[in-house]
């Protein structure tokens, strides 16, 4: 491909535009966050663990836990955070297991949410509530 200095400067512009609206292009909501992972699947519950304490000290690093045995992705969603959409993980056939640890930040006392796309194509889920005594990011 062969890039004229017209294309070039229409590419520069667009690269501008999207640095200048942040988040345009991302969902902003747990609802529209959730229906893209599941891709229409109603959320049910079981088969999901989600291990998170009951009180962080501070936001800035909170240990997560999320075990799905059987899934192909899982999804964590903070909810209170400037942007919610925290991590998603995917799982190829040759994973061992379907388990992911992390540490994330969360900005102030607020459920936790993992969601787990099974091989099936179901969608489970999970949710803890962790309290902050310290804010993480923003607070």
């Amino acid at each position: 491909m062969k890039l004229t200095r017209r294309d070039t400067l229409w590419l520069g512009l667009g690269g501008l535009a999207t640095a200048a609206l942040p988040g345009a292009g991302l969902a902003a909501t747990v609802e529209e966050l959730t229906a893209g992972f599941a891709g229409g699947a109603t959320p049910g519950t079981g088969g999901i663990t989600l291990t998170a304490p009951e009180i962080a000290e501070n936001g800035n690093t909170v240990p997560i836990e999320v075990s799905a045995p059987g899934a192909v992705a899982i999804m964590l969603i903070a909810p209170g955070n400037p942007e919610p959409s925290v991590a998603t993980f995917t799982f190829g056939p040759a994973a061992g297991s379907q388990r992911a640890a992390t540490r994330i930040r969360l900005a102030k006392t607020q459920d936790v949410l993992a969601l787990a796309k099974m091989a099936d194509g179901s969608v489970v889920q999970a949710q803890s509530t962790v309290k902050v005594t310290i804010g993480g990011c923003g607070g």
